[in-house]
């Protein structure tokens, strides 16, 4: 792991600890940490992928709306809470590493610290399964 603010590394320590799926982004969009309940749903480990680039991240997953049409960053939650510095949900579909196509819905939000220091975001994760009854 590269050199990064302390609220990113207690942040990521948080998620390690959490039983729900969580991805922490830093300030570009850098995918720098997943949990263990997120790999089901990304299809791989984190020790398999490591930090990646958001342009390479963001080309690995497929991303549309509930047509099909396919989703920029900017309409993503982790690109609204970047850009727009606020907290955001989205319902979308992805294709995950393991090219299973799943129905997502996440909730994320800016990291900002003290005097106003825009320091990633977070983001939980989980799949939206049709009621049974």
């Amino acid at each position: 792991m590269s050199q990064k603010e302390i609220e990113l590394i207690l942040t990521r320590q948080l998620a390690s600890y959490l039983a729900m799926p969580i991805i922490i982004v830093d300030p570009k969009g850098r995918l720098i940490f997943f949990n263990e309940p997120a790999e089901p749903l990304i299809g791989r480990s984190f020790n398999e992928t490591g930090e990646m680039p958001v342009h390479e991240w963001s080309a690995l997953f497929k991303t549309t709306d509930k047509h099909g049409n396919p989703l920029g960053p900017e309409q993503l939650p982790f690109g609204i809470a970047l850009n727009k510095r606020r907290p955001c949900h989205v319902n979308f579909w992805v294709q995950s590493l393991d090219n299973t196509r799943r129905n997502i819905e996440v909730t994320a939000f800016p990291l900002i610290g003290q005097q106003d220091r825009l320091l990633g975001a977070m983001g939980v994760f989980w799949e939206v399964v049709p009621d049974a009854g």
